[in-house]
């Protein structure tokens, strides 16, 4: 596998592990709880989704032809909770992503060096996807910060529990050493 096509399939991944954390925080948060915030300075969970579909519709919409920040976003919008439902916020969350993946998933590997354009600033299709992963990610801790505060000593970790690394080190090492993405064979991750 040439390094162009490893860097797309491993971007893909991540991109959609990164959906499955903030699914489960979306599933742990009731209606009240998706528009909690710490403070009046602080984002609910309703806006948090709301950037993050508004910003990735921008971006991804005719990704390759028009620039990433569209004429028709309100990103001032993205951050004032408008009082919309639970399931108005999953669709948000849903339709920002299927616009992402119906985006990235056609791409070759030919595609990484093509310039795309953000606010009329030139980046690769490369460095477009990477600064997409690192500001989704930034995002969705914030949701997983939420999401524990929200649920006190009920949240369950979305990842390897408080004290059983050495357990989950121990189960790894015990096994044949192979080559597969770290995401590889977790639940959701196509």
């Amino acid at each position: 596998m040439d390094s162009s096509t490893n860097y797309l399939e491993s971007s893909k991944k991540l991109f959609r592990y990164y959906k499955t954390i903030g699914d489960a925080v979306i599933e742990r948060v009731d209606e009240q709880g998706i528009h909690w915030q710490y403070n009046e300075a602080s984002n609910s969970l309703a806006v948090i989704i709301k950037h993050i579909s508004g910003n990735s519709i921008s971006r991804w919409t005719d990704f390759l032809s028009s620039d990433g920040e569209k004429p028709s976003r309100d990103r001032d919008d993205e951050f004032e909770d408008s009082g919309i439902t639970k399931q108005q916020v999953i669709d948000l969350w849903e339709k920002g992503w299927a616009c992402l993946f119906d985006a990235i998933d056609p791409l070759v590997g030919d595609d990484l060096t093509k310039t795309v354009y953000i606010r009329n600033e030139a980046h690769t299709v490369l460095e477009a996807m990477n600064r997409q992963l690192a500001h989704l990610p930034y995002h969705i801790g914030q949701m997983v910060m939420l999401g524990k505060m929200l649920s006190g000593d009920q949240w369950q970790s979305l990842t390897i529990p408080k004290g059983q690394s050495k357990t989950y080190n121990s189960n790894k090492f015990s096994a044949e050493k192979k080559t597969q993405f770290f995401t590889d064979g977790m639940k959701d991750n196509k």
